[in-house]
């Protein structure tokens, strides 16, 4: 039998918090984050790769395994640990949030979502209880509740309506975690409730009555300035329990993550390192710098000589200009590992602060150190 999943808090300094999980799969250090993995695979990279970066957990798409290859499928074949030959834990999103991309095809009821497939028209009915399924046959090792989730700005009515009916398929979603039995397993809430502070903290509460292994502040970096976001965190945070993992997601930029944690959030996803990385965008301790420029053209300095990764102190800022204006895959490969694995050192250097009790001195020079890149930090 596996034992079950735990959270310890190790210290704090201020609002920020170290700490660590246990699941099924391994041990994850927190502050974390979680390369996105959303169709089974962290886009262009071996998961060997992706594990020489430092990360410790991936992130798996429900709604995408679900239109292909199918959850049968992945769980016929062993789960999506054997499918993606990646053996440390994994967390899945629900769906809700792709849900909220496709408004144009779906509708949405008090049982489920029902939508077309954007692949090939195919219908599919998504409820708290399928999802939980597909989650199941998946093997996460994290499952996330079904929820709905607005784009900002919303008005408040909106907002109130789909916090209230993420809740009602909070509940449902416990219940149907609860009779799969999985022994070992995480089933996390998703507080809702948009930029109203007064809703949040209301979803919140209800939330831990309910009771879930870890709580997870969605339906943020949807649209609404960073500023509304950092200060949706920094007031639902304090209501969440201290003892357990808190999981800020979608989010973000460097700067989105070490604010968030300033604020108390344990663990994080986003599609940010790969996705820029694909477009030529390099995150460092100096900042954002953007390869296609053409004044890295000349330029035979690495991304950073003293990354502990070694793709950045490796390749020069000329040769990674010119993989990108080529538009060969190895550049896109190689910006996308040297960003996971600078968002890994982000985390990780958190974590010592933290520790050591210096977190302000250590956000202090990451903030300064950033202003040597081509653009501002800030999302």
């Amino acid at each position: 039998m596996t034992d079950p999943f735990t959270f310890t808090l190790k210290t704090t300094d201020g609002m920020a918090r170290r700490g660590q999980f246990v699941a099924p799969h391994g041990v994850v250090q927190t502050p974390a984050f979680m390369p996105v993995g959303t169709a089974g695979t962290v886009k262009g990279l071996h998961p060997e790769d992706v594990a020489d970066t430092g990360a410790e957990i991936v992130l798996g798409n429900t709604y995408h395994l679900m239109l292909r290859p199918g959850p049968e499928r992945v769980a016929a074949l062993g789960g999506l640990h054997k499918f993606m030959n990646w053996q440390k834990p994994i967390l899945t999103d629900s769906g809700g949030f792709q849900v909220m991309s496709l408004a144009t095809l779906r509708k949405l009821t008090e049982k489920a979502v029902t939508f077309r497939s954007h692949i090939d028209g195919t219908m599919f009915e998504l409820s708290p209880e399928r999802s939980i399924e597909i989650q199941a046959l998946l093997g996460a090792d994290i499952s996330m509740q079904l929820d709905e989730c607005l784009k900002l700005p919303a008005a408040r009515e909106e907002i109130q309506r789909a916090m209230a009916l993420s809740l009602r398929w909070a509940e449902r979603s416990r219940r149907a975690f609860e009779a799969r039995n999985a022994t070992g397993y995480a089933l996390f809430g998703i507080v809702q409730g948009g930029d109203d502070i007064p809703l949040r903290q209301e979803s919140a509460r209800e939330l831990i009555d309910i009771g879930f292994e870890g709580y997870a502040i969605g339906g943020l970096a949807v649209g609404e300035p960073q500023a509304v976001m950092l200060k949706v965190v920094e007031e639902t945070t304090p209501v969440l329990p201290a003892e357990r993992p808190r999981y800020l997601m979608g989010v973000g930029t460097p700067h989105d993550l070490l604010e968030a944690v300033k604020r108390g959030v344990d663990m994080f996803d986003c599609v940010m390192p790969t996705r820029n990385g694909r477009h030529g965008m390099a995150f460092t301790r100096f900042g954002s710098i953007n390869l296609s420029n053409a004044r890295h053209a000349d330029d035979p300095r690495p991304l950073d000589e003293a990354s502990p990764h070694p793709a950045a102190r490796t390749y020069s800022r000329a040769y990674l200009h010119h993989l990108i204006k080529a538009n060969e895959i190895l550049g896109q490969v190689l910006l996308s590992t040297i960003n996971i694995a600078y968002y890994q050192a982000l985390m990780a250097g958190m974590r010592a602060a933290i520790e050591e009790g210096r977190f302000a001195d250590f956000y202090a020079g990451t903030m300064a150190g950033w202003k040597g890149g081509d653009i501002p930090p800030l999302s």
